[in-house]
């Protein structure tokens, strides 16, 4: 099998900033995925109980806030974020645009 690339701007965006990787990349097992943020933009609280799927944040630019399960975590560009699959998650962004790599996997 040969690597795949894909730039995500060649992806149309899903929700205004949310390009989804995966399928361009052909990956079986791990989701990845870049969200860029517009300023004061929030997300949707959601978990991921039901697929088992961990995910990583990675925060590229910017400032934001993610929600874990009532707790707030401030995070700063090049800060990267484990979340458990049950665990509840929100992005609230700063003031700023800021820019995410979602990874994600069983």
């Amino acid at each position: 099998m040969s690597p795949n690339k894909v730039n995500y701007e060649d992806v149309d965006a899903v929700g205004g900033g949310l390009h989804f990787l995966r399928d361009e990349l052909g990956c079986e097992n791990l989701g990845v995925s870049l969200l860029e943020c517009e300023p004061g933009w929030e997300g949707k609280a959601h978990d991921h109980a039901d697929d088992q799927q961990e995910e990583v944040y990675v925060l590229v630019e910017g400032e934001a806030t993610v929600t874990v399960d009532g707790d707030e975590v401030e995070m700063t560009a090049g800060d990267a974020l484990r979340i458990a699959p049950e665990e509840q998650r929100q992005i609230e962004n700063g003031d700023e645009e800021s820019t995410f790599v979602l990874a994600g996997a069983p």
